[in-house]
């Protein structure tokens, strides 16, 4: 398990700015792991889909939904740092985002490659979206587009929660302040991997006229 280098990773007590180093460490380094895991997960389930077998990639894409739910829900370990705490950390942390972690870039790069997999196997079965959400949702076609919004939207809750956090903790000022990194932070949160399954879904759904259905 090489327990032992991994729990050298993190900088000795005399060694840190401040004993919340730790914390921050402790946090980020497990991402990466989780992260890592979710990337391999989706790799595989981009090779299932191109195999003809969107069951196992379905299956595959569950797993690395739920990696990132824990790497969200982590982050409520850093809202215990304080503004005054994380200022003092800057000069051991340097200027890096959480958004440009080396495991998000590969998991962004894992998700275009799952959506150009999956346009591929549904061209090669002359289906189309609108076909695909008309029919069956036990058709694991259909379940696996599912699965594709589920991880689509668990990463848009993370950029939700991360933007947050920047803003309690970071103090990255507040979105309209020029040059404030809440800003592009903002801009992420409605970022969407597949736009046109989301699109699909929206189109079938059903248009009520005004006023009908509304809670009085």
């Amino acid at each position: 398990m090489r327990t032992d280098a991994l729990l050298d990773l993190q900088r000795r007590p005399e060694e840190v700015v401040h004993r919340d180093e730790l914390l921050f460490q402790v946090a980020h380094q497990s991402t990466e792991l989780w992260l890592k895991l979710a990337v391999a997960e989706l790799t595989e389930a981009s090779a299932r889909i191109e195999a003809g077998e969107p069951a196992q990639a379905d299956l595959l894409l569950t797993r690395a939904t739920l990696a990132v739910r824990l790497v969200t829900d982590q982050l409520e370990m850093l809202e215990h740092l304080t503004p005054a705490v994380f200022q003092a950390l800057q000069p051991a942390l340097g200027n890096g985002s959480g958004a440009e972690s080396p495991g998000w870039r590969q998991a962004q790069a894992a998700s275009r490659k799952l959506g150009q997999s999956f346009a591929g196997f549904l061209t090669a079965r002359g289906l189309d979206l609108v076909k695909l959400y008309s029919g069956e949702p036990s058709d694991p076609a259909y379940r696996l587009a599912e699965a594709m919004v589920e991880w689509d939207d668990r990463v848009s809750v993370w950029r939700v929660r991360h933007y947050k956090l920047a803003i309690r903790v970071g103090s990255h000022g507040v979105i309209g302040t020029t040059g404030s990194p809440a800003n592009w932070l903002a801009k992420l949160i409605d970022h969407r991997f597949y736009p046109e399954l989301w699109r699909a879904r929206a189109d079938l759904a059903p248009v009520h006229p005004a006023g009908e259905g509304s809670v009085a």
